[in-house]
């Protein structure tokens, strides 16, 4: 949704904010709070240069080039005369660049696989009181598709799960994990696993998500004996 909107800031309140914080983390802050109070998706529009600048009571090249780094960063996307738009942060960039250097150590490697399937069952337990049937639905076709390879498999189905429990930082952190984990081993599970979880879902025994994953657990370390 790409709709306009009322820069409207902190109503009456006005908050002194340190001389010496840096422009772009005023911009940031700023960017973050609009995004917390308008409950924004990637493709909204953002607060433009000109309404940053009068609210922030900084210099316009200052907060151009705040805007500037946060759209680097991946964030946020400057449409030229559209506006500024909130961004599906991507890290395939980063991925590239640091992979050649982290992913030579085994150790990294191993960190990397245990840290995604940790965050993987904290994810599968927000959900469970979050999941909508519509979310079921899909999880459930996602089960039933053979068109999909493992890596997407995975992916699909827990995007549905990062999705349901409305964790942003944690599913960028999945996405940044996960794309590690392609350089790495087979991201995917056995497909015993995908139906189990679902199952749990279906019949609401939440003790069982910890179970299933301890599994995984110990199916590595079997295999690595």
């Amino acid at each position: 949704m790409n709709a306009e909107f009322v820069f409207c800031g902190r109503g009456d309140l006005i908050v002194s904010k340190p001389e010496k914080m840096k422009v772009y983390e005023e911009v940031l802050n700023e960017i973050r709070d609009f995004i917390e109070e308008n409950d924004l998706s990637p493709g909204d529009k953002l607060p433009s240069e000109r309404e940053l600048t009068e609210h922030l009571g900084a210099g316009r090249s200052s907060v151009r080039e705040a805007l500037r780094a946060i759209e680097l960063l991946g964030l946020i996307e400057t449409r030229r005369g559209e506006g500024t738009f909130l961004k599906m942060y991507q890290p395939y960039h980063t991925v590239e660049l640091l992979s050649s250097f982290i992913l030579r150590d085994s150790n990294t490697k191993q960190d990397i696989v245990f840290s995604k399937r940790v965050i993987e069952k904290e994810a599968a337990k927000l959900a469970y009181s979050h999941l909508s049937d519509e979310e079921r639905t899909e999880l459930m076709q996602v089960l039933d598709n053979d068109q999909l390879t493992a890596e997407q498999f995975h992916y699909q189905f827990f995007l549905i799960i990062f999705n349901s429990g409305e964790n942003f930082l944690l599913q960028k952190i999945w996405h940044l994990l996960n794309d590690f984990s392609y350089a790495v081993e087979n991201v995917s599970y056995n497909k015993q696993f995908y139906h189990l979880l679902v199952h749990i879902y279906m019949d609401g025994k939440y003790e069982d998500i910890e179970t299933l994953f301890s599994s995984l657990q110990r199916e590595a370390i079997s295999e690595a004996e």
